[in-house]
């Protein structure tokens, strides 16, 4: 195969598809909570923006069958630019809950549309050996882009808002500036991406039909103890999600830390952006040195673990912002280790003929897997309070866990094969 000099668009493109996902579905929390939304309308309501990435396989075959996954990405990029900058300018206007979750859910159909797209472009552009050594890589970007919007721009919120006085007007501009990173990425994959469909084959999912692409998928082996793992895996995930920011800006009286918004910023973006890195770059390492089969089970532990830091925190409430960081440190760096496993099972269970498509069905699973326990949440910890909560969080990966043990599939699979 060519060399398409992966390593200059591979982390970008891959930005690009994070980048608009925190923003949506993590940054909005901050958002709504700095403006006065309470926790229940912030869970239901935010987790509902997760419908677009479920929905996406009825779609996904269009991307197949008409124009090339770069035009498409490229596209559906330049729209949610668009999109953030139009919520930037009427955060002030009456009725801006409404609103601005209506222009976030037409940002988050056009976020699924350019994962689809960017996902069957990985999978054009690249090799299987190249596949598995770029999991990591791919998988620390697309958090380290959530981490930009979780750390960098929720810094910059807060600084705005101690420097107006005013939270609508701070987020007014975060969001106009958010907007212009998203078209500075679109820019910059226009020049770096390199047109692989026209030199390469076209995608077998092209020559078949909707019905082929939703049925084959659906008679790959052992897919009912996939799905329910897909489905189940994100349990916790999903609603600490939800509950851990406003977690730490709720003040005690109500169990919470008590931090301002800024220092949020500077904990998930700093020493967490590290962790994160290490992590899914170490990550996909394994994976390609060893196998998926042998590191499974301790990339899950890993994981989920660090959920422990935040029941502890939320019982002791610890004076020092050290504990807070170490719980994030710790949370940071077993997300990015484990997740790329559940990445290379989810290419696993893509591969084959329509991957492209197939790969927006189990995404889609696992959105729907976000989706429905996130609209709970908020409920949940207000019923529970933040320390009964985050045990149930911990308790919610229990079942994904054990369903991993039971997924059949080749032992050294993600494995690099030695040059001989």
């Amino acid at each position: 195969m060519k060399d398409n000099k992966p390593w200059y668009w591979i982390p970008f493109l891959n930005f690009s598809s994070g980048f608009p996902y925190a923003i949506i579905i993590s940054v909005s929390v901050i958002m709504y909570k700095d403006l006065g939304v309470d926790n229940q309308d912030i869970g239901f309501y935010t987790s509902l923006l997760y419908l677009p990435w479920v929905i996406k396989p009825i779609w996904s075959p269009f991307i197949d069958l008409y124009a090339t996954k770069r035009k498409w990405f490229l596209a559906m990029q330049l729209l949610i630019a668009i999109t953030f900058l139009i919520v930037g300018i009427t955060i002030s206007f009456n009725h801006f809950f409404i609103l601005s979750l209506a222009l976030f859910w037409v940002g988050a159909f056009a976020s699924a549309s350019n994962d689809v797209a960017s996902d069957g472009y990985y999978m054009l552009a690249l090799a299987k050996e190249q596949q598995a050594f770029f999991l990591g890589i791919r998988s620390t970007f697309y958090r380290l882009s959530m981490l930009t919007g979780n750390g960098l721009i929720v810094i910059l919120a807060g600084f705005l808002e101690n420097k107006f006085g005013d939270n609508t007007k701070a987020w007014s501009y975060t969001m106009i500036f958010v907007a212009l990173i998203a078209i500075s990425l679109t820019i910059y994959n226009f020049f770096s991406t390199p047109k692989v469909e026209e030199i390469a084959e076209t995608d077998a999912s092209q020559k078949t039909s909707f019905s082929e692409v939703f049925t084959s998928f659906f008679q790959k082996k052992q897919i009912g103890i996939a799905l329910a793992f897909i489905l189940l895996f994100r349990l916790g995930e999903s609603q600490l999600l939800k509950m851990l920011t406003p977690f730490l800006i709720d003040g005690k009286t109500k169990g919470g830390m008590g931090l301002a918004t800024e220092d949020v910023g500077i904990i998930y973006g700093t020493f967490g952006v590290i962790a994160l890195v290490i992590g899914g770059i170490l990550g996909g390492i394994v994976i390609s040195k060893e196998g998926l089969r042998k590191w499974m089970l301790r990339m899950f532990l890993a994981m989920h673990l660090p959920i422990i830091g935040f029941v502890l925190l939320a019982y002791f409430h610890p004076t020092s912002v050290y504990y807070i960081y170490a719980a994030v440190i710790a949370e940071q760096f077993g997300y990015g280790f484990g997740f790329a496993a559940f990445m290379m099972y989810l290419i696993y269970i893509a591969d084959g003929e329509s991957k492209t498509s197939h790969y927006a069905i189990a995404t889609g699973f696992m959105a729907l897997g976000m989706m429905l326990p996130g609209m709970a949440s908020g409920f949940i910890q207000e019923y529970l309070g933040y320390g009964n909560f985050f045990i149930w969080v911990f308790c919610a990966t229990i079942p994904g866990l054990i369903l991993s043990q039971y997924l059949d599939y080749p032992d050294e699979y993600g494995k690099k094969v030695e040059e001989k």
